[in-house]
């Protein structure tokens, strides 16, 4: 649906943890859903992190940012595995963008109704 000519934006960037080009195409592959729904998005960004302190269920966290015409919108997901952590975080950022384009239709089709009761219109001559 993307129709730019230009490629997607997709910034990946990892804290305590090496971006291996596995997991970096692996992120690619799941970010080029968001691009597939929404066409206007200017760029996705990723970041992953890993906390050894954490328990073992709360150890990745990834955190994604889309930056689109109007307000951005951020996400972040916790799980245990960091493949896991950006399959859950796509599916939050997809779900979000759903929302925010069936919020957008709602509004373009709802008819506001115009009351001319009260106003006093010029006479055509």
């Amino acid at each position: 649906m993307n129709k730019n000519n230009h490629a997607n934006e997709v910034i990946v960037s990892g804290i305590h943890l090496e971006l291996t080009p596995s997991l970096k195409s692996f992120v690619r592959e799941k970010a080029d859903r968001l691009f597939r729904h929404e066409e206007r998005i200017v760029r996705v960004r990723i970041e992953l992190e890993c906390d050894p302190r954490q328990d073992v269920t709360h150890r990745f966290t990834a955190k994604g940012h889309i930056q689109i015409n109007g307000p951005d919108l951020n996400a972040t997901v916790e799980a245990e595995e960091c493949h896991k952590a950006v399959a859950l975080l796509v599916d939050k950022l997809d779900q979000m963008l759903r929302r925010r384009a069936k919020v957008f239709k709602s509004r373009r089709h709802d008819l506001h109704a115009v009351e001319w009761d009260d106003v006093a219109l010029p006479k055509a001559v």
